[in-house]
């Protein structure tokens, strides 16, 4: 039976690859990407990514948006309602699963869990590893073809001078000691704009940088 899936899609690199993954599943289809927006920006919360730069990317992977609109600020009350009717939304669509492209950690795995069950989804965690296992992830991103640009960074964890930089070899290198390769614990995130799971490269440029609510954010803008 096949599995029908919406994809947390955050619009970065952990994100495309978790769809890379579930497209050599023969038995999965990605039916949807699933994606939060601060709805006062308009843009994907704390990627901080323009809605229509995640609509190019829906587009280049040929799979619809099911965008779910959040306010500013949200409580985690209200953002656990909205999902709940999206969720159930997905699920009278005929969804069976959601999935997932977080890493190691387990509290936000059971978290998942938790609120899929309420409404009678199963979860799906196809990078799921050890710690170790998932440092070497970024590496065979970027073999791969998956091209991104760093739009968040935590300066409690990464220098200014890291944000709107490609996710290269050349940054894996150059990340502080204990800062996780994939940035698992929010050190950073990314938009990834090329790779094997998109048919076209999405064109960007970087814009305007910004110091806002402790985080270090890049305007990326659609060429």
């Amino acid at each position: 039976m096949t599995q029908r899936v919406l994809l947390s899609w955050s619009s970065g690199k952990d994100a495309a690859w978790a769809l890379h993954v579930l497209r050599q599943q023969p038995e999965t289809e990605v039916v949807g990407f699933l994606t939060t927006f601060n709805e006062a920006a308009d843009r994907v919360a704390m990627h901080a990514v323009r809605r229509g730069l995640v609509e190019a990317q829906a587009a280049a992977a040929g799979v619809p948006l099911w965008p779910v609109m959040l306010p500013w600020p949200c409580s985690n009350q209200e953002y656990e309602q909205r999902m709940t009717q999206a969720l159930t939304r997905a699920r009278d669509a005929g969804v069976t699963h959601v999935a997932f492209g977080d890493l190691y950690l387990e509290d936000i795995r059971e978290y998942r869990i938790r609120q899929l069950a309420a409404v009678g989804l199963e979860p799906l965690f196809p990078l799921w590893s050890g710690k170790e296992q998932a440092a070497l992830l970024p590496q065979k991103m970027i073999q791969a073809g998956v091209r991104a640009v760093v739009t968040c960074i935590d300066p409690k964890h990464l220098p200014a001078n890291f944000i709107g930089r490609r996710f290269d070899a050349e940054f894996l290198a150059d990340l502080p000691q204990g800062v996780d390769p994939c940035g698992e614990r929010g050190e950073y995130h990314t938009f990834c704009y090329a790779g094997p799971m998109f048919d076209r490269e999405i064109s960007v440029k970087l814009g305007e940088v910004v110091h806002r609510h402790g985080f270090c954010y890049a305007d990326v803008i659609p060429v």
